[in-house]
């Protein structure tokens, strides 16, 4: 039997007249939660930009940067897509879609108080996220910097620590995330020359302050950048209990040969000691690890002296040497948590030359970051809980959709799908059970 092979059509005529069609029909997966909350009024109170441009209100320019964000479209240049997108404008519930200009214009003429206005209320949605979809009385701030490369001429870019760029200027700001929500705590935009601890300190008293007054109990790890006396004096007149990577210092090194160490696994001795550096008020509890080179492959990242290698913290825990390592371990987590916001969430795509408009930014970054994580936190299934905004877009966001209105009743038809259709009753039920934000 001879099979026909069908021909490829030759006269296929091309229109682009279809209004209804978008490529992001999950985005209003994302919008119906934002509306629930009730965001945009909760917004309206808490920001002041006065505007000649009366366009669009404060919080619909804010939506307008964080919808690129979520839905990939990481530079304000790239946006514009959304401005031919009736169906999404539609669903978001904008009234168009400003334009790059328009965006970028927002960001550098923000009065200077706008971000600390929105830093705060970024605190109070916080406040709010961190008790669902239970009531949380343990937090765990992990801590740590990221260097983020400028390949223009933005304002407080500087030289300074790059190891993938050497010499070339970078910002280098500072976040904390709570381990176990994954939430953004918070963040601060410093310059690329900043010193490895600057601003550690205001950046903890601004999470100290954060943090619900409910909570009983707080920890914080944080690698050696953060070792240093003010810090650590800062955590302990807080009461919270901390693992920080100890700075190897002479007086630390002199110690390493003399304390005695007891087998913690068959790689692994642990010891501990009490540690006062020069200029220290105090001595403060020292956990050191040690291991032999020759058991295993160099670790470069890893201080080495004769045939060992060390690993040492500053503990303030009630919990034995090996609960030590293995709750520092934890902020490994931290790595990958970080490499999405950078990958996924546009903190590399710096928007402005300048700094105070880019600081502004990196809160609306943390806005859209701790939103989508809320909303995956509250409404989305329990096997979609580890994964990333790449896969989030995959899996919903960027499901297509089509806007028709049998008998004049609006409706958004995404991909025919017994599974999408369960995924669709299953999220927005969970959505609408969500409270207002100031109910």
């Amino acid at each position: 039997m001879r099979l026909r092979v069908r021909r490829s059509p030759r006269n296929l005529e091309i229109a682009c007249n279809h209004a209804g069609l978008t490529h992001f029909g999950g985005a209003y997966f994302l919008q119906e939660f934002i509306r629930v909350l009730q965001l945009r009024d909760f917004l309206a109170r808490h920001l002041t930009y006065p505007r000649r441009n009366r366009d669009y209100s404060v919080s619909q320019m804010l939506l307008a940067l964080i919808y690129p964000i979520v839905l990939g479209l990481d530079r304000i240049e790239t946006a514009s897509l959304l401005r031919s997108n009736g169906t999404f404008q539609y669903v978001t519930g904008l009234p168009s879609f400003p334009d790059p200009q328009t965006l970028r214009r927002f960001l550098l003429n923000a009065p200077a108080n706008l971000r600390e206005q929105l830093h705060r209320a970024n605190d109070r949605l916080l406040q709010r996220f961190i008790h669902l979809p239970e009531h949380r009385s343990r937090l765990i701030f992990d801590l740590d910097s990221s260097v983020v490369t400028s390949f223009g001429h933005q304002e407080g870019a500087e030289v300074g620590y790059n190891p993938r760029y050497r010499g070339k200027r970078s910002y280098d700001p500072l976040l904390c995330l709570e381990a176990n929500s994954s939430f953004l705590w918070d963040v601060e935009l410093r310059r690329g020359d900043a010193g490895t601890w600057a601003g550690s300190e205001e950046l903890l008293a601004c999470c100290f302050h954060s943090t619900p007054s409910d909570i009983r109990e707080l920890r914080v790890r944080a690698d050696a950048g953060f070792g240093y006396a003010p810090v650590l004096e800062m955590l302990e007149a807080r009461l919270a209990q901390y693992s920080v990577v100890a700075r190897m210092v002479p007086s630390l090194k002199r110690a390493l040969k003399g304390l005695h160490y007891e087998p913690m696994n068959p790689r692994w001795e642990i010891a501990e000691f009490e540690h006062r550096p020069h200029g220290w008020s105090h001595a403060r509890r020292c956990v050191v690890a040690r291991k032999s080179t020759q058991e295993s492959d160099p670790e470069p990242t890893l201080f080495t002296m004769g045939r060992y290698v060390y690993r040492a913290w500053h503990a303030g825990l009630p919990l034995t040497p090996a609960g030590v390592w293995h709750f520092y371990d934890g902020r490994a987590g931290m790595e990958r948590l970080i490499r999405e916001i950078r990958d996924d969430y546009a903190l590399t795509k710096i928007p402005t030359r300048a700094f105070a408009a880019n600081a502004l930014y990196l809160e609306v970054i943390r806005l859209a970051y701790n939103l989508v994580t809320a909303f995956q936190r509250t409404c989305l299934p329990a096997e979609w809980q580890s994964f990333t905004l790449s896969k989030l877009r995959h899996r919903l966001f960027w499901l297509p959709g089509e806007l028709i209105r049998p008998e004049n009743r609006p409706t958004l038809r995404l991909v025919n799908s017994s599974l999408i259709a369960t995924w669709t009753d299953k999220i927005l039920h969970r959505v609408h059970r969500v409270k207002p934000l100031e109910s």
